[in-house]
């Protein structure tokens, strides 16, 4: 699509490109804190779903902790048969520094897949003080994952 006045090429739509018929997702889910995942789970699932994603097109699997969602996400992504990736884990603080060093750690191991095998990746790893903020959140970040997925496959697709 042309700009208007610009005469530079723009991709994408101003309203994000959501139909999900046809892409292959795949989750890599924490359970460290697993009642909040699993409401991230189902909230991702059920927008999936909703945005025309065939169950049958999903993959969906469990690792113990944040930490080790980026290797998960990489064997995914070497495999090329997903259009996306999503990961779901929740980290709450405590009293240590541990909070920033797997806050930190998963976040950059997520966004190295991503670069390195060129497949776009919904990080919904929630990053919350307590478990009043991750519960407030699940829902939302959980959609929101699916969402981003989504939009994300079908514009690299736009794109290459």
């Amino acid at each position: 699509m042309q700009a208007a006045d610009t005469g530079t090429t723009i991709f994408g739509n101003t309203v994000a490109e959501l139909e999900g018929q046809n892409l292959r997702i795949g989750i890599v889910q924490a359970r460290f804190n697993a009642a909040v995942t699993d409401r991230l789970a189902q909230a991702c699932l059920a927008e999936l779903e909703q945005l025309g994603v065939s169950v049958k097109h999903i993959d969906h699997v469990s690792v113990p902790g944040a930490l080790e969602i980026p290797i998960a996400l990489q064997a995914l992504a070497r495999r090329r048969d997903f259009d996306a990736l999503i990961a779901l884990g929740c980290i709450i603080r405590g009293e240590t520094y541990h909070f920033e060093l797997i806050s930190n750690e998963s976040g950059a191991g997520i966004t190295r897949v991503s670069l390195d095998h060129e497949t776009p990746i919904a990080n919904a790893i929630l990053t919350v003080e307590n478990e009043a903020q991750a519960w407030a959140r699940a829902d939302a970040k959980g959609r929101d994952a699916a969402r981003v997925a989504i939009e994300m496959a079908n514009l690299l697709e736009e794109l290459s």
